[in-house]
């Protein structure tokens, strides 16, 4: 009996640890956005505000020179594609890219 038990913990550790493993590859804690017609500075502070606003948002970084928006997202938190593109379409911007990788 102790020796089942002990067989069967050990499969359901193992099966817990390359579960997560995925998760760990499918999720990433920052993506990028690159988009066109982001040149000012007051667009980029507008922008920050409403991701900042986003639950799942930790940090965000605008680079006017490249017009590419890198957001970092808190621990176990996500903010799908949609979103992202009904937050920077709403704003006036057209995005060429969402980058997760």
């Amino acid at each position: 009996m102790k020796l089942f038990f002990y067989i069967t913990f050990s499969i359901l550790i193992l099966m817990s640890n390359l579960t997560n493993a995925e998760n760990k590859e499918n999720t990433k804690d920052f993506f990028t956005i690159s988009v066109n017609g982001l040149v000012c500075d007051f667009c980029a502070r507008s922008i920050e505000k409403l991701f900042m606003k986003r639950e799942s948002v930790l940090d965000i970084d605008v680079n006017l020179e490249k017009m590419l928006i890198t957001v970092r997202l808190k621990k176990n938190k996500n903010l799908d594609n949609q979103t992202i593109k009904q937050i920077i379409n709403d704003s006036g911007y057209d995005i060429v890219e969402i980058n997760r990788e």
